[in-house]
């Protein structure tokens, strides 16, 4: 096992509820796993857990077999991470940043930076100046940083945040890639859930400080199936789902996966819903997330 976070909690002063409660989740070696929830779920939290930035109340991280919080600098060693906005020296290359941070550890081999460079995409632009960088090739330079010393395990926060689509598709291919070359395992915390859906094997769930799902991202959810509903009288549709015992989530509505998708529109149908749109979105992302994470909006 890569990552074992075992039984962390951890709540901040004067605040109303803790950050975590309890929280234990696993990923294997070679595994990428999402780390999903809204704003305020202690997902930046549970990063800085295992980075040793916060010191838990209960509980510890273990990575590559080494306690975060009793061997710090033994475990971390095997960390390579993007947490919150990267810092660069906006007046040197990018390549002499690369040089001064990697100088902090111990340094690297030319070798391998002029390797790792050309990786994350920016051989061409190395030896310019940081403060001519779009905000795609910082986080190139991020990732670069990063992958140096070489890391077992990479931690990303919101890795593809204020990317443009081609940056978001070019970043997902690089992460794939390097899985694929150096084995690595991968913990990505981000809220774009068809980036996750596409990158990861599994996810994490956290709602309001605690661990509400841990699994495959496939997975179905608690024996019920979420349907996408459009309608020409939204409201009066809402009301007729809840009395044939559906749950709204978000845009969706969730019934039991017993009941009949064709019985229950014609139910809708019957009791005055104007259906223009009834699709199951089981399997999806979405749906999982949706179910786990009980956002209670009703449709537009």
């Amino acid at each position: 096992m890569m990552l074992a976070f075992n039984q962390v909690s951890k709540r901040f002063p004067r605040a109303a509820s803790p950050a975590l409660d309890a929280v234990s989740f696993s990923v294997a070696k070679g595994k990428i796993c999402g780390l999903l929830g809204h704003n305020g779920a202690g997902k930046s939290t549970a990063l800085g857990v295992l980075l040793g930035m916060v010191h838990p109340d209960a509980g510890e991280a273990v990575i590559g077999g080494a306690s975060v919080q009793r061997e710090r600098e033994k475990a971390v060693a095997k960390v390579g991470a993007i947490f919150e906005a990267p810092a660069f020296y906006e007046y040197l290359s990018g390549w002499r940043n690369l040089k001064v941070l990697t100088a902090y550890s111990g340094g690297v081999p030319e070798t391998l930076m002029r390797e790792t460079v050309e990786w994350v995409g920016l051989t061409r632009r190395i030896h310019d100046r940081v403060s001519t960088y779009s905000h795609g090739m910082r986080q190139r330079l991020a990732l670069a940083q990063a992958l140096l010393p070489r890391p077992e395990l990479l931690i990303l926060d919101e890795p593809t945040d204020g990317l443009d689509p081609e940056g978001i598709v070019e970043f997902r291919r690089q992460i794939l890639e390097l899985r694929e070359r150096l084995g690595l395992t991968v913990l990505l915390s981000s809220h774009l859930l068809g980036e996750v859906e596409q990158v990861c094997d599994e996810i994490v769930i956290l709602q309001a400080g605690r661990k509400v799902y841990d699994g495959s991202v496939n997975a179905a959810g608690e024996g019920r199936v979420l349907y996408r509903i459009e309608s020409e009288n939204p409201e009066a549709t809402i009301t007729i789902c809840r009395k044939l015992g559906g749950e709204m989530l978000g845009d969706c509505v969730s019934f039991a996966s017993s009941d009949n998708a064709a019985d229950l529109l014609a139910a809708i149908i019957a009791r005055g819903g104007r259906v223009s749109r009834f699709t199951a979105e089981e399997g999806s992302l979405e749906a999982l997330y949706l179910q786990h994470s009980r956002i209670g909006a009703a449709p537009a």
